[in-house]
């Protein structure tokens, strides 16, 4: 088709530790298929420097794919699922539609038109990198199942843990705590409507416990906060590293439920109703809330891409949320 870019730009990852920018030949447009301009790209903090250090598990190769991956786990790799642009050729429907769309970081790229997510009125482009996580957080709270009125700590406050606690927020009756080692997550956290503590200050006896940190010192921080009876949903994903839980003490006496959760499967309550493209659209809706900018951090040219990956895959006390990424 007329009017293709000769060539786009994508970040692959060649080596662990060591991304680039590389050209890339579009695949010509199929009838079915979008052309799309990237406007914005995020950084999925915990899983996109996991896969940049090289720790992924070859166990869980298969499983972690993206939905348009290139090469294969460690490296050579292009990966990424957060990508928000503008439709430039196909349907008419959809020319000229801010999309996002499960990609890759890449300037200009082509995929089938039933990939591509139109964002509702009222949510600008900048905002819907936020929507992965988002998506995230509302199958952490399906497999949780709060009630009214729970106590609920969440234990991280990352983009995840944030979203997770904003929601459970909105849950009338709700007491929602965060907690984090970070003393600036703080205001974060009120802006977001909920409370805030450090791990040593945290209230304990919670109805609910989500740990979102990505640190084996949070799981126990979780464990050791939960009521009799209560459960702790493990939300943070460690690769190849092992954590020791500490599953003594009063862990039995309490008859406490330690649960997995993971974006990759619809959580069982809502399986049976409910699909991905379901569920994404669910998150987009969601991202009308202005407040939620406070979770994006400043954004910047693609061209550093590759060196802000680099710093925040080396750095655990990285104050970086939802890293922005501008195309244009």
């Amino acid at each position: 088709m007329s009017n293709l870019p000769i060539e786009a730009w994508a970040c692959w990852l060649t080596e662990p530790g060591h991304a680039t920018w590389r050209a890339e030949a579009l695949a010509p447009l199929g009838a079915t298929d979008v052309l799309v301009q990237t406007l914005h790209t995020g950084i999925s903090r915990g899983t996109e420097t996991l896969v940049f250090r090289g720790e992924v598990p070859a166990s869980e190769y298969t499983r972690m794919r993206a939905p348009f991956q290139a090469g294969d786990f460690p490296a050579p790799i292009k990966y990424g699922y957060i990508n928000v642009g503008t439709v430039m050729q196909g349907p008419s429907d959809l020319q000229g539609r801010a999309v996002f769309c499960l990609h890759p970081h890449q300037t200009h790229y082509v995929v089938p038109a039933d990939a591509v997510h139109v964002l509702p009125v009222g949510v600008p482009p900048y905002r819907a990198i936020l929507a992965a996580n988002l998506e995230t957080a509302i199958n952490a709270l399906w497999d949780a199942g709060p009630r009214l009125g729970d106590k609920i700590s969440v234990i991280g406050g990352g983009a995840v843990g944030l979203l997770v606690a904003w929601l459970a927020g909105r849950i009338p009756g709700c007491d929602v705590q965060l907690v984090d080692t970070q003393a600036s997550r703080s205001e974060v956290a009120r802006q977001l409507g909920v409370g805030f503590a450090l791990p040593q200050d945290a209230r304990d006896e919670a109805d609910l416990v989500i740990h979102a940190s990505g640190r084996p010192e949070g799981l126990s921080t979780a464990l050791r906060l939960a009521a009799f009876e209560a459960t702790v949903l493990e939300l943070s994903w460690f690769g190849e590293r092992e954590v020791m839980v500490p599953l003594g003490g009063a862990f039995h006496a309490r008859r406490l439920t330690l649960k997995s959760s993971q974006v990759g499967h619809i959580a069982n309550a809502q399986r049976s109703r409910w699909d991905y493209r379901r569920r994404l659209a669910l998150a987009l809706s969601l991202l009308t809330d202005p407040v939620l900018d406070v979770l994006i951090t400043a954004p910047a040219p693609f061209s550093e891409l590759p060196a802000i990956l680099a710093r925040m895959a080396a750095s655990s006390s990285d104050q970086t949320l939802c890293q922005r990424i501008d195309y244009l």
